[in-house]
């Protein structure tokens, strides 16, 4: 028998709110910008009324939230949003204003290790152990799973924000971290792309400079991931990996920075398979929060 479950996508730009079921059918969907926190969260407990009138009520809610997010069950902020640049909101306790909004259990995560767990689910990593989704838009952010489950610690991953090596004399850019400056998100994220050269990504043609850039900071980010995480498979998803090129210059990158140490047929005879698209395309978000709420977690 199948079960009602309820999902939020709360990205920085915009939330995306479904119901759906615990085999991954959407039934009802919608989306709307993100502005400061009361009016939209608001906006999400709004939708949920509604479609509880017309489908039933959820079971669990799963938010798949940007971060940091505070993610200890221990601690007295859990479920809020911590040091984002996002402004306004700081401090957001965004898992008990849902709750409180609802009074149904909730099961918070970044959003990445969602759209992971749901890729895990519902898409091409099903019969894998240990996978690393790497996401590539706004910022870059990354969520590694292992037996199914996301993995958690200290916090949570924070792959966007690892030191990878910059050369200011070959790329004069700073970073647009407002944190790190020239961490991986700084230098490779969507917005670093349009500061450094003056054009959305998307503008850019295959073959501007900009790409072979591109795809050596990412490689040089999942160097250091399979070096340390060794993940038998990596998906690269967000609006920057749409650009087609990207995907054999990053592989033949990697290949050339582990320089043959990593003896693996995936690494050596394999690399087409083993960085790949998840196969969720845009939808990896909302299913993520789904799949959040269809999984054993900390309710609170």
């Amino acid at each position: 028998m199948t079960q009602l479950v309820g999902g939020i996508e709360a990205g920085g730009t915009k939330f995306v709110c479904a119901v759906g079921t615990d085999a991954g059918e959407i039934l009802a969907q919608d989306r709307f910008r993100t502005t400061m926190p009361g009016e939209t969260v608001a906006q999400a407990i709004k939708f949920f009324r509604a479609q509880e009138d017309r489908l039933g009520a959820a079971a669990a809610i799963g938010i798949a939230s940007f971060g940091p997010i505070d993610l200890d069950p221990r601690s007295p902020t859990y479920g809020f949003i911590t040091t984002t640049p996002k402004a306004g909101w700081s401090g957001t306790d965004l898992n008990g204003r849902i709750r409180d909004g609802l009074n149904v259990p909730i099961r918070i995560d970044t959003d990445v290790n969602a759209a992971a767990l749901a890729e895990w689910r519902w898409g091409s990593a099903k019969t894998l152990d240990t996978f690393v989704y790497l996401t590539v838009g706004t910022g870059v952010g990354g969520g590694g799973l292992v037996n199914g489950r996301p993995i958690h610690g200290l916090v949570h991953p924070e792959m966007g924000h690892v030191r990878v090596p910059h050369d200011p004399s070959a790329d004069p850019f700073l970073g647009s971290c407002p944190f790190h400056g020239d961490c991986l998100e700084g230098l490779a994220s969507g917005p670093a792309m349009e500061k450094r050269w003056h054009a959305r990504p998307e503008a850019l043609p295959p073959d501007h400079p900009a790409w072979i850039l591109e795809a050596h900071y990412l490689a040089l980010g999942l160097a250091n991931i399979i070096c340390t995480l060794s993940p038998q498979r990596i998906f690269l998803g967000g609006g920057v990996m749409q650009q087609d090129c990207l995907f054999p210059l990053i592989r033949a990158e990697v290949v050339s920075l582990l320089k043959g140490y990593v003896q693996a047929p995936a690494i050596l005879e394999e690399i087409d398979a083993y960085i790949v698209r998840p196969t969720l395309g845009a939808q990896a978000g909302i299913l993520g929060a789904l799949a959040l709420a269809c999984s054993p977690g900390e309710d609170r």
